[in-house]
């Protein structure tokens, strides 16, 4: 498959998202997650995860959320992208910050989605592998196998700005994630919720994100 093709297929893929979210839109405001078009695989991460049922219900409010959500991770997405942390010896100090601007950027999806900023803050609170295996339940379709073992690594990713001695055995491990490695990934899951969810990018972030990618 080619670039192109890839870059056609999520297109086709994030169109038909927005269509199907103009019809929930119509549809009665509150909706169960089981009785959405993700409901069995919604289902099955709530058992998973032992998690109460999330209730589908797209507002105005959930979608300036997620807008607001989406903008801090951009912002704070250049954060990683700054020379000063690009060293290999700044892999902690970037995981932290990676999981940071990744649970940010997931939640925007999913408060686009319908989730409430509520039932985020119960359930899914930093483990970001959590979120990203509920939003591609429901639509995200961003399924990169690195980004979801980065995910894993990350998660919780309060344990990356803890300080610990190279003698504690329970330290967590980078994975061998530097951050020459962990910015693509972060930044290419940025630009789905992007792709995805319409929000425009925060006023100097375009050019900067564009920079990045080249």
């Amino acid at each position: 498959m080619t670039l192109s093709d890839s870059l056609s297929g999520d297109s086709k893929i994030a169109t038909s998202r927005r269509a199907l979210l103009r019809a929930l839109t119509i549809a009665p405001v509150a909706a169960s997650a089981i009785g959405s078009p993700w409901g069995g695989a919604l289902a099955a991460l709530h058992k998973h995860y032992e998690d109460e049922p999330a209730k589908i219900e797209r507002t105005k409010e959930g979608r300036s959320m997620s807008r607001f959500r989406y903008h801090n991770a951009e912002r704070w997405m250049t954060t990683l992208e700054a020379d000063f942390l690009i060293e290999p010896r700044h892999a902690k100090e970037a995981l932290h910050q990676a999981g940071f601007v990744t649970q940010q950027a997931l939640c925007a999806y999913l408060l686009d989605m319908g989730f409430s900023d509520a039932w985020n803050a119960r359930h899914i609170k930093q483990d970001v592998a959590k979120a990203l295996a509920y939003a591609n339940a429901c639509g995200f379709a961003h399924d990169c196998p690195d980004m979801a073992r980065l995910a894993a690594v990350l998660s919780p990713y309060w344990k990356w700005g803890y300080h610990y001695h190279d003698w504690e055995e329970d330290r967590p491990r980078t994975g061998g994630f530097i951050p020459a490695t962990i910015t693509p990934l972060v930044r290419a899951l940025v630009d789905r919720v992007h792709d995805v969810t319409g929000h425009p990018r925060p006023k100097g972030c375009q050019r900067r994100s564009q920079e990045a990618r080249s």
